[in-house]
């Protein structure tokens, strides 16, 4: 009985991870993901007003770190309810050739905004701050950038982070510290 019932848990994890559907541009397709003309003041100010934060997650085709990412770490409860309660998240393709506008304005394809930004790696997620200044660019008042495949634990504990202020006044408790006292006061173990 316990191996029809382990048996029967893998099916469902297996067809729940097959569930993640690749669109032709070979990027995840979630629902919590906004679809977006990719005008970031324009995106700034919708998150504003639903009372959210701007979230850019830069992903690029074949990415094996963005696909870990989507069927574990954005699986996760948790990080999910973040990703759609809290944040206003819009992706950027590393390699796309979509236009974006800037938080400051300037009119570029994904790809050179990306490079702009100083994005290196995928996935890079870039948590906004709650009040977006139209002078600068997005890389310049970032509230915290998080370049990499992070596990669940980590990953809501920036979201966290981020949501809370926490940011604004690190000379108490910058996010390492504060992600070590989250991991003890959860005792779950994740360290990275």
């Amino acid at each position: 009985m316990k191996r029809l019932l382990t048996t029967l848990i893998a099916i469902l994890f297996a067809t729940s991870l097959s569930a993640l559907e690749l669109g032709d541009d070979g990027l995840h397709k979630v629902d919590w993901l906004r679809d977006t003309f990719k005008d970031l003041q324009e995106d700034a100010a919708e998150a504003a007003g639903e009372g959210k934060r701007l979230l850019i997650i830069v992903e690029q085709r074949g990415c094996n770190y963005c696909k870990k990412m989507h069927e574990t770490t954005f699986q996760d409860p948790r990080v999910l309810d973040m990703l759609e309660n809290v944040y206003f998240p819009v992706r950027v393709n590393l390699h796309g050739d979509t236009e974006v506008i800037d938080t400051d304005g300037e009119v570029l394809t994904e790809k050179l905004a990306t490079r702009r930004w100083g994005v290196l790696f995928t996935p890079t997620m870039i948590l906004m701050p709650s009040e977006i200044d139209t002078s600068l660019p997005i890389s310049a008042q970032a509230a915290a950038i998080m370049p990499g495949a992070f596990s669940a634990g980590t990953t809501l504990d920036l979201l966290t982070w981020v949501k809370e202020d926490r940011y604004l006044d690190q000379s108490e408790e910058d996010f390492q510290r504060y992600h070590a006292r989250m991991i003890l006061e959860r005792n779950d173990g994740d360290t990275n």
